[in-house]
């Protein structure tokens, strides 16, 4: 590893390696997207990828782009674009096309809309299929050329970020038996790669970058041209049948589904919004060895996150409790058990992000196994205590409660850096990141006069996850024996809610203050962070109500969702990454904590902001954040230039707000669902749940709105689990 370091001596970093480039937009480029497990791909609208400089199309696996270049031609010229649609299960992308007017000279030889050109692509075991349809409408013989144009650059998903390097491998490029071209990348860090295109049937022309088939077709008749294009990785096996990968992808989206509850409202709008989620949470999600995990999103984050997993997890854990079983075992499996300070990593610490990307291989970029993450260790607690709860499943808990105390004995020991009871971070390397909460924007903590907050930093929704955290760890500690520890833990609980609601309460703010620096001044900022506070439980049921209104005033709440900064506050800005924007999930955790408060109203104006604004987005797909303008008559929220899209916690933020507005708890011990304060927003006269998880209970339920009121009827159960309504 040190003679491969030595030769990217000269690679500079012009940004900072969690630095996302702004160009171009991907809200401009509206791109089609697909994924499945490691591989994903960013395509324009007629299914080809742009070569161009600074472009993100592009067909990626492990963190690299495997193909750069793609671009269909009929006759020498683009085609005319018809239709470009990813299928509701975002397992397909359909593409029709036309054929231009075609001269020779100054005659038309071929009139527009003769050829048709249907494409259907998809992704499966770090292949692309590309099945490609060529049918003459015309009423003579045809005879038509298609070509296809390809490239493969390699680049490090870092560098279109923005990471600037100088040194690279080595690309070969061969042609053999005609039907196939291999890019072969020799790189720095000793992993062979290579991308094989492979083509049936076999080309008229190929050479290194182009494949011509030339095709004569008489009217109504259609010829198909298969491409599939394989990101190997140290020549892992192919598979080059078309019928074996689509049923397999098929297969694998049936079983997805049988997994969840299925969800049924009154509304159109609110069943597309919820079947988008669903269908966007099915892609993202990647098979492991320890079970699925959610990754964070598409195009920058297509990899395991930890807090992210947690919080998706915990948004989706009445829905799909598996999923959390796998979060679970995967981030146990990756939890540090040793310092390093270049990653940010200490004993029990939660993984912040891993990647498998060259750069990261080569340690130029600090996040092949990064532990830079204040909040993942206690979240971790928190979704295993949770997990227990609602499914009452010992054979995890008994696998993890390892785990589970490490991660404490982290908090004791690491995570309160100086001893005062709280827990805050530092940074460890000059390559970590600067903030760690879940705004970890390098300008996201500050002061009331906007100067930045100095280390180590002690933010307030770490603190409450602390609580939560110790809470139910002090409940699975008495379900495995540990009388002890569990006393332990309930006195640690006890003890840092006093000492928080001294030290983060401030009665003039009227909210708990953004965090304490190193010097524990506070920084008196009103901010989105206090609505996490309420999910924590935490808060005083009187100053959970003070937040609760000071986040539904208009220096908040949108129209379209809560900010992340109120408008008054120094680095308010509504087109900032974390200081006055919207995120869903960001919503979602205050709508839950909202509720657990039983303010009822709140969360149902939040949920209809957030399905009014998904509404307005392609495909209504809510994506990672927007701008956080106000909300104007006859104008749609307002997208972020670089927002990722699909999103995994923003994809379960539906989910989790009307989880929300149901008050839906489970207790699989008591072998019941409660439901506190339900009430339904105006858009939903009716919610069908089929088939939710009480333990080793299934229940199917209908929710009626009635005024005010809500009627819940049980519509079949298989079990003994019981419904109990607290009002």
């Amino acid at each position: 590893m040190q003679s491969d370091r030595s030769l990217l001596q000269d690679c500079e970093d012009t940004a900072p390696p969690s630095h996302v480039a702004a160009h171009p937009s991907l809200a401009e480029l509206r791109p089609r997207t697909l994924k499945h497990d490691d591989t994903f791909a960013l395509f324009n609208h007629h299914g080809d990828l742009s070569a161009r400089p600074g472009s993100p199309e592009g067909l990626y696996h492990e963190d690299m782009r495997f193909l750069s270049g793609l671009r269909l031609r009929i006759a020498g010229k683009m085609p005319l674009l018809l239709s470009s649609t990813v299928q509701s299960n975002n397992a397909v992308l359909d593409v029709d096309l036309t054929n231009p007017d075609i001269f020779a000279g100054d005659r038309l030889v071929l009139p527009k809309d003769t050829i048709h050109i249907s494409r259907m692509k998809f992704l499966w075991k770090a292949a692309c299929y590309d099945v490609i349809s060529v049918r003459n409408f015309g009423n003579q013989v045809e005879r038509v050329t298609v070509a296809l144009d390809f490239d493969a650059d390699f680049a490090d998903l870092f560098e279109i970020r923005g990471f600037v390097r100088h040194a690279r491998g080595r690309i070969d490029t061969h042609v053999s038996e005609q039907d196939t071209v291999r890019f072969d990348y020799h790189s720095l860090d000793g992993v062979a790669r290579s991308t094989v295109i492979c083509f049936e049937p076999r080309p008229t022309r190929l050479t290194e970058r182009t494949a011509e088939f030339e095709l004569q077709l008489a009217p109504r008749q259609r010829r198909t041209i298969l491409v599939t294009v394989h990101c190997r990785v140290n020549d892992r096996p192919i598979e080059r049948r078309l019928i074996v990968a689509a049923r397999a992808s098929r297969r694998t989206l049936r079983e997805a589904a049988r997994r969840a509850a299925a969800i049924e409202t009154s509304n159109t709008l609110a069943n597309e919004v919820i079947c988008r989620s669903m269908a966007d949470i099915s892609m993202l999600v990647t098979s492991t060895e320890h079970g699925p995990y959610p990754y964070a999103g598409v195009p920058w984050f297509s990899t395991a996150f930890g807090r992210d997993g947690l919080l998706t997890a915990l948004e989706l854990l009445w829905v799909d409790p598996s999923l959390a079983r796998g979060v679970l075992r995967f981030l146990a499996a990756h939890q540090a058990t040793s310092e390093d300070p270049e990653r940010d990593a200490e004993p029990g610490k939660i993984l912040h992000e891993a990647r498998k990307g060259e750069l990261a291989r080569l340690g130029v970029v600090p996040f092949d196994r990064y532990y830079g993450s204040i909040d993942s260790t206690p979240l971790f607690v928190v979704l295993a205590g949770l997990y227990w709860q609602y499914t009452g499943d010992r054979t995890t808990l008994e696998t993890i409660w390892p785990n589970v105390k490490a991660a404490l004995a982290w908090i004791d020991q690491y995570g309160d850096y100086d001893g005062d009871g709280f827990v805050e971070y530092r940074r460890r390397s000059e390559g970590g990141l600067v903030n760690q909460g879940w705004k970890d924007s390098g300008d996201a903590v500050f002061h009331e006069d906007g100067t930045l907050a100095e280390g180590p930093i002690a933010l307030c929704e770490v603190q409450g996850y602390v609580y939560l955290a110790r809470k139910l760890a002090a409940r699975m500690a008495r379900a495995v024996g540990e009388q002890e520890l569990a006393s332990k833990l309930r006195r640690q609980a006890h003890e840092i809610r006093e000492r928080f609601e001294r030290a983060f309460w401030d009665d003039e703010l009227g909210m708990y203050v953004l965090a304490l620096d190193g010097a524990k001044r506070p920084c008196r900022v009103r901010t989105s962070n206090a609505g996490h506070v309420l999910f924590t439980g935490i808060a005083s049921s009187a100053r959970a109500a003070r937040v609760a209104k000071r986040l539904m005033s208009r220096e908040f709440f949108t129209g379209w969702g809560i900010r992340t900064v109120g408008t008054q506050e120094a680095r308010y800005n509504p087109t900032s990454y974390h200081n006055g924007s919207v995120w869903p999930h960001d919503n979602a955790l205050i709508a839950l904590g909202l509720a657990k408060y039983g303010h009822s109203r709140p969360v149902a104006r939040i949920m209809t902001a957030l399905f009014d604004a998904a509404a307005h987005m392609d495909l209504r797909r809510l994506p990672e954040l927007f701008c956080g303008m106000p909300r104007r008559r006859d104008k749609g929220p307002i997208l972020y230039p670089v927002a990722c899209v699909p999103q995994a916690w923003a994809a379960a933020a539906p989910l989790a707000l009307l989880q929300a507005c149901l008050g839906l708890e489970i207790d699989a011990s008591a072998r019941v669902l409660r439901l506190r304060h339900p009430y339904l927003p105006e858009l939903l006269e009716s919610v069908r749940i089929d088939g939710l998880q009480v333990g080793a209970s299934r229940l199917d339920l209908l929710f009626r709105r009635h005024g005010e009121d809500v009627a819940v009827n049980v519509l079949h159960r298989e079990g003994n689990a019981e419904v109990e309504v607290r009002l």
